[in-house]
């Protein structure tokens, strides 16, 4: 949607605002400098709109949907808390940008109780320098904001060096898909209350250093996924004991895929996919993570045969090992232990031998990727399995495995039309008369033997007069 189609609709929403507003009950007026500052910033982000005519009442009884604000203290005293800009939806009708939007940080110095401040798409066609925060806190001041979220700015450019380190209440630092660059310094352990570090899709480069998560204590997400970062994963990750998420996916590490994560036992998603990790083989450590509900390996030449390590690893919903490598067959353990599965991707490495019998004991998976391998055999999955996975069963690449004929012919996916008919095994003549079908047939067969064999004893031995008489 247009700039000027997301002004419209936001225009359009600000009677139903003033509509409301005159309910509000009476409460002391926002501070004359904090009203100020907000018309400004709201000038800096779109200067096409008449702030000041459209909403000239106090901007704590009546504002735009995105300045929010609380009362303080016996008195009720009102202070901005909230400031989010960019048309997300009809249901989040921030204040719209325009191309030309800007932001001067000490525009909210005067904003003492700010604690979140967004952004949505407001830095996309102009280059915009990241701005600088450090000035928001001083020697007596310290900075009340909490929330820091850029989402989509691929105009904003620099680099976070010195720019964020004051802001120790933060607890949430987005900033994803815009043209920051540079490196990822330490001074993001002097964020001490982090909870949420997400820096993915920008274009931070380089190594990242060993101290940097040190003091990270209260970290539960991080985020560095398609960057240009490169070198070890920092030592220092092992100190996120309390961190339910990391991705670290697409980007240039490399060595070992670090050992030290298995000391984090609350971690349920780990994403280590598309770096450069060497051939190490897939990390026995995993199966002493039990608590692991995802993760993703794929697109590292790790190496080496499946583990037999999936015992402690049962409540595991999705696992890519894709194109690492892999030789050797599938594990049965795999079938066994993965109860929860749903999503599990072996494709693109070397796989050889029979597809796992016990796979089509996955009650919950939904998309079981093991084309291009060498993989062999009938397909042994029964009519229902094959149907609930449909397009999502892939096999294509495997030029030796096939199917039956009456699985196939049923046309429950147009994947398995493309794989080869198994042919029936032959019979030997031998096997053609079976006993039990044929007994009048067997009772001849066995007096004919009788007699053959007393007729052979007369003529070694003696004369049989039983049968002569």
């Amino acid at each position: 949607m247009a700039p000027f189609t997301h002004t419209v609709a936001f225009l359009s929403m600000l009677t139903t605002t003033a509509f409301f507003s005159t309910f509000v009950v009476s409460q002391p007026p926002l501070d004359a400098a904090e009203q100020e500052s907000v018309y400004r910033i709201l000038e800096s982000v779109n200067s096409g709109i008449p702030w000041r005519s459209l909403f000239p009442d106090d901007l704590c009884s009546s504002s735009p949907h995105g300045v929010v604000c609380d009362y303080f203290s016996d008195a009720g005293t009102p202070h901005v808390t909230e400031l989010s800009f960019g048309f997300v939806s009809d249901y989040s009708p921030n204040p719209p940008c325009d191309s030309n939007s800007t932001l001067d940080p000490s525009l909210l110095a005067p904003l003492s109780h700010l604690r979140k401040l967004f952004f949505y798409k407001c830095f996309t066609q102009t280059e915009v320098p990241f701005p600088d925060f450090s000035p928001l806190a001083s020697q007596n001041r310290s900075s009340s904001l909490e929330e820091l979220v850029f989402v989509e700015n691929q105009g904003l450019v620099g680099s976070l060096d010195g720019k964020i380190r004051s802001l120790r209440s933060l607890r949430r630092l987005v900033l994803t898909g815009s043209g920051v660059s540079g490196g990822i310094s330490d001074g993001f352990g002097e964020l001490v209350n982090l909870e949420q570090l997400t820096l993915s899709r920008n274009k931070f480069k380089g190594e990242i250093l060993m101290s940097a998560f040190q003091n990270l204590k209260k970290l539960r997400v991080l985020d560095l996924s398609d960057n240009g970062l490169e070198g070890n994963v920092p030592e220092s990750i092992g100190n996120l004991t309390e961190v339910l998420k990391i991705d670290l996916s697409y980007n240039a590490f490399s060595g070992r895929m670090p050992e030290i994560l298995k000391g984090l036992k609350s971690l349920e998603f780990l994403d280590l996919s598309y770096n450069r990790f060497g051939n190490y083989g897939v990390p026995l450590f995993l199966a002493e993570m039990p608590s692991l509900r995802e993760v993703y390996l794929s697109g590292n030449f790790l190496g080496g045969k499946i583990p037999e390590m999936w015992g402690n690893l049962g409540g595991i919903r999705g696992i890519g090992l894709s194109g690492l490598g892999l030789v050797g067959d599938i594990p049965k353990s795999m079938g066994v232990h993965l109860r929860n599965v749903c999503y599990l991707g072996l494709d693109n490495n070397m796989l050889q031998g029979f597809v796992p019998e016990e796979f089509g004991n996955l009650e919950f998976v939904s998309e079981l990727n093991l084309e291009n391998n060498n993989l062999s055999g009938r397909l042994p999955f029964s009519a229902g399995f094959l149907s609930k996975l449909g397009g999502k069963l892939k096999l294509e690449g495997n030029l030796d495995i096939c199917i039956d004929e009456a699985l196939r012919s049923a046309k429950i996916s147009a994947r398995l039309g493309q794989l080869k008919v198994c042919r029936q095994p032959d019979i030997p003549q031998t096997a053609l008369f079976n006993v039990n079908s044929c007994p009048r047939l067997h009772h001849a067969s066995l007096m004919a033997i009788i007699l053959t064999g007393l007729l052979l004893l007369c003529v070694l031995n003696r004369p049989c007069l039983f049968l002569a008489s």
